[in-house]
């Protein structure tokens, strides 16, 4: 059975992955931050679940350690777990410094840490090309954001930490070549918040060419592009309608 480890499956983005993952017979190894119904459906399913405060740099160590202990392999690694903070307001410098340093911390250094951390266990059931007919791979995954790519006045350590994070799918790409493919997806819009009223969704929608959200089904199929192509690494790939030409 294949083994994908996804950070932030609790709602939204992360829990459709974790969803379609375990459709697929994966083993899901996942990350959560705060309890929600969601993941006793999780558990029920399958899942192999831990509660992570990823803020905490001894809560990221343990599950470091847990996953290394309890897996030998991993097929596929998501970093999906995410925060969001606006410093547009009038802020102090304590205010501004805490956010950037908890923008970077999720995005980038806890990424960063846990693609060193796997390398084994990405590696481990990957044997010299030479023996094989065909090249096989495993695969880290970041979901970076639209944002990195245009910037944005509202959020801006928010953009620069996940403009990190896509400069790591270039650095890891290399690193880990030729067995660990590693790319990221950078959404726009994919679905509204319930409390998103009409004015604001018709405001979002024309933002992109195509007026309308991605819907997660977008990632998913990407995702499942990703895996079974053996010729792509080292790039970001965008899910915006169109955006970067308004």
């Amino acid at each position: 059975m294949p083994t994908v480890v996804i950070t932030g499956v609790g709602q939204r983005l992360g829990l459709c992955l974790a969803e379609y993952f375990l459709s697929k017979k994966y083993k899901v190894v996942g990350t959560y931050r705060t309890p929600r119904a969601a993941i006793d459906t999780l558990r029920l399913k399958g899942a192999e679940l831990y509660q992570v405060n990823f803020y905490r740099q001894q809560q990221v160590q343990q599950f470091i350690s847990s996953v290394t202990n309890n897996h030998n392999t991993i097929d596929c690694l998501i970093h999906n777990a995410s925060d969001w903070h606006d410093d547009k307001g009038d802020l102090d410098f304590a205010d501004y410094h805490a956010i950037f340093s908890n923008m970077m911390t999720i995005h980038a250094e806890v990424p960063y840490q846990l693609n060193l951390a796997f390398k084994q266990q990405l590696s481990a059931h990957l044997t010299d090309s030479v023996n094989k007919q065909q090249q096989q791979y495993s695969d880290i995954i970041h979901i970076s954001d639209y944002v990195a790519f245009k910037g944005s006045k509202k959020h801006i350590a928010y953009a620069a930490s996940k403009a990190a994070l896509e400069n790591l799918t270039l650095s890891f790409a290399q690193r880990y070549s030729p067995n660990i493919k590693v790319n990221s997806i950078a959404p726009a819009l994919l679905a509204f918040n319930n409390d998103d009223d009409d004015n604001y969704k018709t405001k979002a929608r024309n933002k992109s060419l195509l007026q309308t959200e991605g819907s997660f089904q977008e990632v998913l199929n990407t995702v499942e592009w990703l895996l079974a192509s053996h010729y792509i690494t080292g790039r970001t790939i965008h899910l915006d309608g169109g955006r970067h030409l308004k």
